[in-house]
């Protein structure tokens, strides 16, 4: 185990480098919201597939760029939408919204700058067409062969409207990481209608880690709260890895008190402990071991806010190393109010971005940065990080902003006054 403290970046390199890409699965289509595409999608059609309409009108052709107001031509025939293909001898067709071109014809006039004559079997134009004119090219909106989403893209509502357009039925995705939340206490409550006993708190870490894990790509395979209890938690960890995870986040027990038994617990089964402690507020506590058997386990402490941030800044790191993402760049925003804090220490501050009068995006540090203050972080719309090496940062000074979560963008902001 690396001893002692380790800087925030040093112990990220450890979780990135021991964490490994997962292989590809196919997915069905409408299965596919919010997974990370695992190979570029590469168009087999173009779209539209033909020349169409876009709008009622008439399709005719000209022998110049313009066919001139005033005139006549007769009306050869009707084309709707999904009509196959029809050819022209040279008149008008009438022609409406979606439908193809009948093939020879290469402008549409709208059918209100039209009149009929004669017989009605006769149309007068009451507007110059030009060629091209209210036309939708084959391939205008995509080629054959264009790449239609690049690996890594986080396939989203959007995508699914392109793809079922081309008529793609599956695509190759990352397999999602598998989680295990295991959150450690007596005085843990898990059941919200069960009151509570003197010296008892209800269990916010499990609930919160059970819904942001998903959002963060991965699937929660297993949940448990355990009490002050070492063999309860290795009983527990047996569990989990039965289910099949691949990463387990305890909450709770990785300090240095009389009922933190994480570290000798993951001892005693032969756990590989790279790291305890890092230079951060919250959570300096935070342990990575390597399980026997390769599953990871991220210990961290039990503070509700110590928990979001071990989630944010490190678990999540490791879900975009295993879902085939890129490292994440932080936007940088300037700051609304001065903020100083201790040297030393990375600082993860609850924080909330704000569009100003003048319409400047700006991020507020929120009142009650404790670990266990829950509400502001309800508050919150993103993180701000300032660096251990910085004490002090005056009003405007640029910093760090990530969003609430890795697959969440762009970042959310207010509007004030």
């Amino acid at each position: 185990m690396n001893q002692g403290t380790l800087a925030y970046e040093e112990a990220l390199r450890m979780v990135l480098d021991a964490s490994a890409r997962l292989p590809a699965e196919d997915c069905a289509v409408a299965a596919c919201l919010g997974r990370i595409l695992a190979r570029d999608i590469v168009s087999a059609a173009a779209l539209p597939p033909f020349d169409n309409s876009a709008m009622d009108g008439f399709a005719l052709r000209g022998d110049t760029d313009v066919v001139p107001t005033n005139t006549e031509l007769d009306i050869e025939g009707e084309q709707a939408a999904g009509d196959g293909i029809s050819r022209s001898r040279g008149g008008a067709w009438e022609i409406m919204t979606g439908a193809r071109m009948p093939d020879g014809l290469d402008r549409v006039i709208p059918v209100e700058q039209t009149e009929r004559v004669a017989s009605a079997a006769r149309i007068r134009l009451l507007a110059d067409v030009e060629r091209g004119q209210n036309v939708r090219t084959a391939g205008s909106d995509l080629q054959r062969g264009e790449t239609v989403l690049a690996a890594g893209s986080v396939f989203g509502p959007n995508h699914l409207m392109l793809l079922a357009a081309l008529g793609v039925a599956t695509v190759s995705v990352t397999a999602r990481p598998r989680v295990a939340v295991l959150c450690t206490g007596r005085e843990l409550v898990d059941d919200p209608a069960q009151a509570l006993a003197p010296g008892q708190i209800r269990n916010s870490n499990g609930p919160f880690l059970a819904a942001r894990v998903p959002l963060a790509g991965a699937d929660v395979v297993h949940i448990e709260t355990v009490g002050d209890d070492a063999p309860a938690f290795e009983l527990a960890l047996q569990r989990a890895l039965d289910a099949g995870a691949q990463v387990i986040v305890s909450s709770g027990a990785v300090s240095m008190g009389r009922y933190d038994f994480v570290p000798q617990a993951l001892e005693r089964i032969g756990a590989e402990t790279l790291f305890h402690k890092v230079a951060i507020r919250p959570g300096k506590p935070l342990l990575f071991a390597r399980l026997p058997g390769g599953a990871l386990l991220f210990g961290l402490p039990g503070n509700p806010i110590a928990v979001a941030v071990g989630l944010r800044f490190f678990i999540e790191p490791a879900l975009r190393v295993m879902l085939g993402l890129p490292d994440e760049t932080p936007r940088r925003v300037p700051l609304a109010v001065a903020y100083n804090k201790k040297p030393r220490l990375r600082f993860h501050l609850k924080t909330r971005l704000l569009i100003d009068a003048q319409g400047c995006l700006a991020a507020e540090v929120l009142g009650g940065q404790e670990s266990y203050r829950i509400r502001p972080l309800a508050e919150a719309n993103a993180w701000a990080v300032v660096p251990a090496d910085v004490d002090a940062l005056p009003a405007g000074a640029m910093i760090d902003v990530y969003g609430p979560g890795h697959l969440e963008f762009p970042l959310p902001y207010e509007n004030v006054a």
